[in-house]
C-alpha cells in the first residue's frame, strides 16, 4: 500500500517540480528571452508530465507552469500580476493549452490500454480457434475454454454440463448481458450474480450443453470480456456438435 501511494504521488510531485525547475533554469536569461518562447518550453514540460502521469498530474503541471510564467517572466517580476496584455494572453493560452494537452495525453493512454486489452482478447480467440482445428477431441476444446473462462471472468470455478438444463440459474446471454429469472441484471455495475451463472453452448442453432460458472464476489468483468467469453463458448459448442450431434432447440 505504501509503495502504491508513493507511485501515485510521484506524478503530482513531478507536475509541481518540473515546471518550477525549468523556470529556475531559464531565470538568468529572462531579460533576453521572449515570453512566448518560455511559454512553449513550459508546454513541452506539461506534455511530458501528462504523458507520464495521470490526467490530474497534467492539469496540475499546466496550472504551475502558468503561475511560474506569470511570477518569473512577466512584469512586474516576482508578483502574480501582469502589466502587458500580450503577456496576459500568453499566460492564459499556456494554461488552456496545458489543460487540453493533459486531457489528450490521458485519452491517448486510455486508448493504448484498450488496444492492448483488445489484443489480449483476440489472442484468446485465435488460440482457441487454432486448438479447435487441431485438437484430437472436442473435449480438449471444452477444457481449454473452461480454463479461459476462469481466467477471463476471474471466476472461482467453472464446470461443463452436457445436455443438462436442471434449475434456472442466472444466465450470461450471447449479447454479453446477464439475466436473473429472465430479468436484466446490471452486470456492468454489479458484476456477475453471486451464484452459479450458466453460459449455454449451441451448435447449428441447437442446444448442446452449458458452462456453470462460479463468480468471484466483488469482481466486475467488463462487457467486452463477457462477449469474448460467449465467443469462446461458441467455439466449444461448434467442436461438440461434430462429436455428439445436435440436440433439442432451447429458448
Amino acid at each position: 500500500m505504501r509503495r502504491f501511494t508513493a507511485r501515485a504521488r510521484l506524478p503530482l510531485f513531478a507536475a509541481v517540480a518540473a515546471p518550477l525547475a525549468l523556470c529556475a533554469v531559464l531565470l538568468p536569461w529572462r531579460s533576453g528571452i521572449a515570453g512566448t518562447d518560455v511559454a512553449l518550453l513550459l508546454v513541452v514540460v506539461v506534455v511530458a508530465v501528462a504523458a507520464l502521469g495521470r490526467r490530474s498530474a497534467g492539469a496540475v503541471a499546466a496550472v504551475v507552469a502558468a503561475a511560474g510564467f506569470d511570477f518569473f517572466f512577466t512584469r512586474p517580476y516576482e508578483r502574480f500580476s501582469i502589466s502587458k496584455s500580450g503577456d496576459l494572453t500568453t499566460a492564459v493560452l499556456l494554461l488552456c493549452v496545458g489543460l487540453v494537452v493533459s486531457q489528450l495525453a490521458a485519452r491517448a493512454r486510455h486508448f493504448e490500454v484498450v488496444a492492448i486489452t483488445d489484443a489480449g482478447y483476440l489472442a484468446r480467440i485465435h488460440d482457441t480457434t487454432v486448438l479447435a482445428r487441431t485438437a484430437g477431441t472436442a473435449l480438449t476444446v471444452v477444457d481449454h475454454v473452461q480454463a479461459e473462462l476462469i481466467d477471463l471472468l476471474q471466476l472461482r470455478g467453472c464446470r461443463f454440463e452436457y445436455g443438462s438444463l436442471l434449475g434456472h440459474p442466472p444466465r450470461l446471454e450471447h449479447d454479453g448481458s446477464v439475466t436473473v429469472a429472465r430479468k436484466p441484471w446490471d452486470a456492468d455495475r454489479l458484476g456477475l450474480p453471486d451464484e452459479d451463472v450458466e453460459l449455454r453452448l449451441f451448435g447449428n442453432g441447437k442446444y448442446i450443453g452449458r458452462y456453470l460458472m462460479q463468480p468471484t464476489p466483488g469482481t466486475v468483468p467488463s462487457r467486452q470480456a463477457r462477449l469474448v467469453a460467449v465467443t469462446l463458448a461458441d467455439q466449444a459448442g461448434t467442436a461438440l456438435e461434430g462429436l455428439w450431434g445436435p440436440h433439442e432447440t432451447v429458448t
